[in-house]
């Protein structure tokens, strides 16, 4: 196969380079995940995907020589990146970062080019930078083999949520556990959102003590599993829906509906690019995104709650 080779995308027309190249090692069947394999994925899962990127700041999780190589995790624009590519500049302390920002499928494309395996995407949008509109529970299991621990706190982070009057999804990671991700107005700050999510946590963890909890340092978890809301800082990033991650066979984060909770082949691991284009064309979080709330009467919510079980 040649070095290079050209393909249009949309208005764009991309050089692509060595499409051969082993990115990831094969699962428990199948072949090994080339470049090739991540660019055809992506202009594949683009219609699913994009609105889950468009106008978000990212940071790439770049593998060039796949897992045996290093690791890049990138949050500034390379010089060499093409000048259509839209950027963003946010700030940080003592300084700014140049963040790219992916709206279309050629953007998509070259980012799987440049061997960007896994997309990390901000809670807000370059619009309202400081102002985010999704909220991110991130369930972590004691271990790997726990995935009955996860259901059952993906179902008890969605009551309370829905208790409160906030909608939300749940995703798989392609990691370890689920994502419960719950969509605001985007008009309070990334500490207020931060506050309220950790106190949502540790609500939970106080109403199930022996099996949920908020420590961050692992030796203090035991048996159970970690209620991770840190991803809902300021300048903190989660995974995107549909992304893949850096692991064998190439699974991917995919939304779920709620009544997959009750299927026992679901993992955190269940889709890869070799099958969740067709979980994509049911649209598990239909209508999610413009049912945001404002997180003003939820904390109120929460915090009658907590009086009531006082």
């Amino acid at each position: 196969m040649s070095e290079t080779q050209s393909l249009r995308v949309g208005r764009r027309t991309l050089t692509l380079h060595r499409q051969d190249k082993t990115l990831l090692p094969a699962g428990d069947t199948g072949d090994p995940i080339t470049k090739g394999d991540l660019v055809a994925y992506h202009r594949e899962i683009a219609p699913f995907m994009l609105p889950h990127l468009r106008g978000r700041p990212l940071m790439l999780e770049r593998l060039p020589d796949g897992l045996d190589g290093a690791r890049i995790m990138q949050k500034n624009v390379p010089a060499y990146f093409p000048e259509w590519i839209r950027r963003v500049k946010v700030p940080k302390e003592g300084g700014s970062v140049v963040h790219p920002v992916c709206d279309d499928t050629a953007t998509l494309v070259y980012l799987a080019d440049q061997a960007a395996i896994t997309l990390h995407r901000w809670q807000s949008r370059a619009s309202g930078i400081r102002h985010p509109d999704r909220v991110v529970f991130d369930l972590d299991p004691a271990g790997d083999d726990d995935f009955e621990a996860v259901r059952s706190a993906a179902r008890q982070v969605r009551d309370l949520l829905d208790r409160i009057g906030l909608a939300c999804g749940a995703m798989t990671t392609g990691s370890r556990g689920l994502h419960v991700v719950a969509v605001l107005k985007g008009r309070h700050t990334f500490d207020d959102v931060h506050d309220f999510a950790k106190e949502a946590a540790e609500t939970l963890a106080a109403a199930h003590p022996d099996r949920l909890t908020t420590a961050m340092r692992k030796e203090d978890r035991g048996a159970r599993l970690y209620l991770d809301v840190q991803r809902n800082a300021y300048a903190q990033t989660a995974v995107t829906p549909y992304t893949v991650r850096a692991k064998p066979g190439a699974p991917v984060a995919t939304p779920i509906a709620w009544d997959q909770l009750d299927d026992p082949d679901l993992t955190a691991r269940r889709w890869t690019i070799d099958n969740v284009v067709d979980q994509a064309r049911t649209d598990p979080w239909a209508g999610l995104a413009r049912k945001g709330r404002a997180l003003g009467p939820a904390r109120a919510a929460l915090r009658d709650l907590k009086d009531q079980r006082a």
